[in-house]
């Protein structure tokens, strides 16, 4: 069998990592790497494969049966939407969309190609995810009190300042929505809802957002969002990236009654802990790209990912796009540290806010963290 052709579209960041990635699929034989796009051309050379501007040229000369894209939020819907009615299958970075009516037209489009999107939130192929998700359905943890995400980092200025679009709420009049919820703890979100059995759009009853910023940008650094499923399950995400240790370790809290489970996403390791006890089970991940092959392949095989069930985490979007513009946190709550590119600040004390928020499943006013207004 030939192998399908594989073109990966942004290759500077993230995306020089599925670049590597499709070059070991074609190493094995599952995969070619046919051509590459970005405006700025890699510094690495691969033989034999194509390098173009953008995906228009590249579509236009070259003909590709699987489309990786990991290029900037608000590109997103477009490029996906050409690959789709190209005649190619798509794996798409998170966030798939910068809004809700993207999103709605780009299912659209994914419905009137018959092709494919997976979307690359890492819930999707985590077996430790899948398993909790299951036990939550199947009351494993007694009633469930509510699902918390909790996320500590530190991000410099050089973060805010890697592209033109970096902490912006919008970008020449487009939406981007980056930002804390939405792309730097966008898996954190996607898992939690994911876990709740609730994935689609419609299975979202209510949003609330509370959106700070310690940084001198548009978008949100420190914030807390309470989403209602229409199951009637709160899910509480407390982050923050002006943490003052380095980087914390992102988790899903689920708070059952008779067992509380602690998911750290990052790593596929799952924390149960019921009357004191607390045991600690490893899991493995399947490949969301080749799990898309496979259903090329194979349509019996599902999608891990597909946009679809991605549109509850899109409805999170949509409200944190619509929002107010962040509220900027006192100077008097902030403490800077390091030099140019490396200098960030420092909410004090609010890692215990995070804490607190995620335990108690409340807003960061609710808890009356000194600088929430």
């Amino acid at each position: 069998m030939i192998a399908p052709r594989v073109a990966v579209v942004g290759v500077h960041g993230h995306g020089a990592t599925h670049v590597r990635h499709v070059a070991r699929l074609a190493a094995a034989g599952r995969a070619r790497l046919v051509a590459v796009a970005d405006p700025r051309p890699p510094a690495d050379e691969f033989p034999g494969v194509a390098v173009y501007p953008d995906l228009t040229a590249l579509l236009a000369e070259t003909e590709i049966d699987v489309a990786v894209i990991s290029t900037p939020i608000q590109t997103h819907a477009a490029l996906a939407e050409l690959a789709l009615r190209a005649g190619a299958d798509v794996l798409l970075e998170k966030p798939p969309t910068a809004s809700l009516a993207d999103f709605s037209r780009l299912l659209s489009v994914v419905e009137q190609t018959g092709r494919s999107c997976q979307v690359g939130f890492q819930a999707a192929g985590s077996h430790a995810a899948r398993a909790l998700a299951s036990m939550v359905a199947e009351g494993q943890l007694g009633e469930v009190r509510g699902i918390s995400t909790v996320g500590t980092w530190v991000r410099t200025a050089q973060y805010w300042q890697r592209a033109r679009w970096a902490g912006r709420r919008t970008l020449d009049g487009v939406a981007v929505v980056d930002g804390a919820v939405t792309n730097a703890f966008a898996h954190a979100t996607a898992a939690a809802l994911m876990i709740d059995g609730s994935t689609r759009a419609d299975q979202v009853r209510a949003v609330e957002t509370e959106l700070f910023r310690a940084n001198p940008i548009e978008s949100d650094d420190t914030s807390t969002v309470r989403t209602t499923t229409t199951r009637g399950t709160t899910v509480l995400t407390a982050l923050t990236l002006c943490a003052a240790e380095h980087d914390g370790e992102p988790a899903i809290i689920v708070h059952g009654s008779t067992t509380r489970a602690v998911l750290r996403y990052s790593h596929d390791r799952l924390e149960l802990t019921t009357k004191g006890e607390t045991t600690v089970t490893q899991y493995e991940r399947d490949d969301l790209l080749e799990n898309l092959l496979d259903h090329r392949q194979n349509p019996d095989v599902p999608l891990l990912g597909p946009l679809a069930a991605t549109g509850a985490f899109t409805q999170v979007l949509e409200a944190v796009r619509l929002a107010d513009s962040p509220t900027e946190i006192p100077a008097h709550q902030i403490r800077w540290e390091g030099n140019d590119l490396q200098r960030h600040p420092i909410v004090l004390n609010v890692e215990h806010w995070v804490t607190r928020a995620a335990e108690d499943l409340a807003l960061f006013t609710e808890l009356g963290a000194p600088w929430a207004r």
